[in-house]
């Protein structure tokens, strides 16, 4: 029998260590933590070769005492909590006392830090958890920590490092999150002697959110700002235009400490579900202020999972703040051009400006022509009417403006003032044309130019945008009766015109979710009747679907269902509500019970409602079905009554738009 014996202590420092430093990333993520805790309102984070030659963090955080600097590299020795008391309070990153031992046990590690109240600072070297020497050093306030040669003592682990770059790109994504989680902190990333990253500190999430994800994220942002009891959520959501294939842009942090939760992840995508094709994830940037006596954060040793005390209030909380925000939007994609052909067509339009003006399009040219033919008769009354008051005088400013701008100027009895006379002189009639105003400048020769190449027709138009929450929305009372119904196309989408926008509709997916949000409400307000089936149902289960029917089972009574026991597997299906009478079938009845097995709880009935209301769009009208367009007009009316008309239950869009703009480009009228 083998002896049992006690280990020493290098040898538990370095199976600590295993548990907490996985890689460069976790070192940068343990120091960073301890910076910020230190009340830093500035850090550098310096890495080479991915973190495995040399980290260095500097801050400007109150520092360690020289005395207790070589105390902080023990293990389990803490500055944030005194007694196990302190768990179900503590409000620092930092609290187990295990990150400077475990480091030390892994690397050769060199600590410089000063306090406010000293006059000098300390350098402290520890490699391998053995201490190396002491010395006085000049330094600013503050703490630097450097980390060299990460695992050189357990050659094991290193071997099963990654490569430098992507190393790099796991200390990187650290970085960011750490650094969205305290927009109040400015955080500068250094990797190979360049600079990666750099956050002013000045508390501005959305700044920050531009900083690290740029542009199209930031202008496609919701926000959201939802007080709760014991729970206060705040940040921004992306609109479902921006959504992604994995949860890598689902970013939520609980009291300034980036986590991972089932429980939240869960919620913002029950919240999305309505908005958002299945498989695709939305962007969230959510800050959560939680009571910490309801949490435990004690759990993982890195510190990434906790618990809550009561998961489903934090659940429902969730999914209330992120449906508000997204409730009550015009939710629809418009289609533009894509980017590149759209530089290509600008470098094309700026070039062809340089070389010389466009001609006039043909029926441009003949209205030009029928305007010198009338005017033909006025043109020698207007050549000498070009000057007023004393000879020399030319047309006065205004007027010049005006004639430049226009294109045919008529004035009749204008009063033009004289600054040679007392009072004002009337002007005789005058009619000319764009070309014919003298003393134009270089300025109103281009925009004439330009007249030339951008039809009449093309006035008003805006480069395309996302629309906003400020803008006319399509699905409103007042902007129904502004609607044009242009046609069905494809015997499948309808075109609808309004305000220089065409909107087509999807007539399957706009009538799914109809008769989905319907179906749900009759649902949820008990108004539902049960038709009887003749001959019964019969449906085969097996043990793990036969546990389900029966765990929801009451829920399925009480909405019409008659569902009794047959036998062996088999179940009875006696009646249905009225409204599933004429769907009802065995294959539907059976993918429904299947989907009950992947929702988290058996105690909401809402999960019955939306399995049933989702057998409702089976009776959908399909595509490539003529419709009248009576019929097309009650469908966009019923979308009004809706709570999101913008997708269908499977989350594809009902509403997709094109502006004006994109199809005067698309025909060139826009060059």
């Amino acid at each position: 029998m083998a002896m049992i014996s006690i280990l020493d202590q290098a040898t538990i420092n370095k199976i600590a260590a295993g548990e907490v430093i996985e890689r460069p990333a976790s070192v940068v993520k343990e120091l960073l933590e301890n910076a910020i805790d230190a009340q830093s309102t500035a850090v550098t984070v310096e890495i080479r070769d991915g973190g495995c030659s040399l980290i260095r963090i500097t801050d400007n955080g109150c520092g360690i005492p020289r005395d207790q600097i070589p105390t902080a590299f023990l293990r389990h020795a803490t500055s944030k909590i005194r007694s196990a008391d302190d768990l179900s309070t503590v409000a620092s990153l930092g609290f187990r006392g295990e990150a400077l031992a475990s480091i030390a046990a892994v690397s050769q590690v060199e600590l410089i830090s000063k306090t406010a109240d000293s006059f000098t600072g300390t350098r402290y070297q520890i490699e391998g958890g053995i201490e190396r020497g002491t010395e006085e050093v000049g330094t600013p306030e503050g703490t630097t920590i450097i980390a060299r040669n990460l695992f050189f003592n357990t050659p094991v682990r290193k071997k099963f490092l990654k490569t430098p770059m992507t190393e790099g790109t796991h200390v990187a994504a650290v970085v960011e999150k750490i650094a969205l989680s305290h927009p109040d902190i400015s955080i500068r990333f250094i990797q190979n002697n360049q600079n990666k990253l750099y956050t002013s500190g000045n508390s501005n999430l959305k700044d920050l959110i531009y900083t690290v994800f740029g542009r199209e994220i930031t202008s496609n942002l919701l926000q959201v700002d939802a007080v709760y009891e014991g729970i206060y959520i705040t940040g921004y959501i992306g609109k479902p235009v921006i959504a992604r294939s994995n949860r890598n842009y689902e970013n939520y942090f609980v009291n300034g400490r980036y986590v991972r939760s089932n429980l939240i992840s869960k919620g913002i995508e029950e919240a999305y579900k309505p908005f958002m094709m299945q498989h695709k994830y939305p962007f969230t940037m959510l800050h959560f202020s939680i009571e910490p006596e309801t949490l435990d954060v004690n759990v993982h040793p890195t510190k990434m999972e906790l618990r809550f005390s009561d998961g489903e209030y934090v659940f429902k909380r969730t999914v209330e703040a992120v449906g508000e925000a997204l409730a009550h939007r015009e939710l629809i994609p418009e289609v533009v051009l894509d980017e590149t052909e759209r530089k290509r067509e600008e470098a094309a339009r700026k070039r062809r400006e340089e070389r010389a003006p466009q001609r006039p399009e043909p029926f441009e040219k003949q209205r030009r022509n029928q305007l010198e033919a009338a005017n033909s008769n006025s043109r020698p009354e207007s050549r000498r009417e070009t000057s007023y008051g004393s000879p020399g005088q030319t047309a006065h400013p205004p007027v010049a403006a005006a004639a430049e701008t226009a294109g045919t100027l008529s004035l009749t009895g204008s009063v033009i003032p004289d600054k040679t006379k007392k009072q004002d002189t009337p002007v005789p009639q005058l009619s000319y044309a764009r070309e014919e105003v003298p003393h134009w400048d270089q300025e109103a020769h281009k925009s004439e130019k330009k007249s030339h190449v951008i039809p009449s027709s093309s006035a008003g138009s805006e480069p395309p945008r996302q629309m906003d929450l400020f803008d006319a929305k399509l699905l409103d009372p007042r902007s129904r009766l502004k609607h044009r119904l242009i046609g069905q196309l494809f015997d499948t989408y309808w075109m609808v015109e309004y305000n220089d926008q065409l909107y087509i509709i999807d007539q399957h997916a706009a009538h799914e979710k109809v008769l989905y949000e319907k179906t749900v409400r009759s649902l949820k307000d008990r108004q539902y009747d049960s038709q009887l089936v003749n001959p019964p149902i019969i449906l085969t289960l097996n043990p793990g679907e036969a546990l389900l029917l029966d765990q929801y089972m009451k829920y399925f009574k009480e909405i019409g269902f008659e569902i009794e026991p047959f036998g062996g597997r088999e179940y009875t299906v006696r009646a249905v509500p009225a409204n599933l009478f004429s769907i009802a079938k065995k294959e539907l009845l059976l993918e429904m019970i299947d989907g009950l097995s992947e929702d988290m709880s058996v105690h909401n009935p809402d999960i019955i409602y939306e399995k049933i209301a989702s057998m409702s769009c089976k009776a959908a009208v399909k595509g490539r079905h003529t419709m009248s367009a009576l019929e097309a007009d009650r469908l966009i009316d019923q979308l009004l009554d809706l709570d999101n008309p913008y997708a269908c239950p499977h989350g594809r869009p009902t509403i997709i738009s094109m502006s004006r703009y994109e199809l005067e480009k698309k025909f060139k009228r826009i060059v």
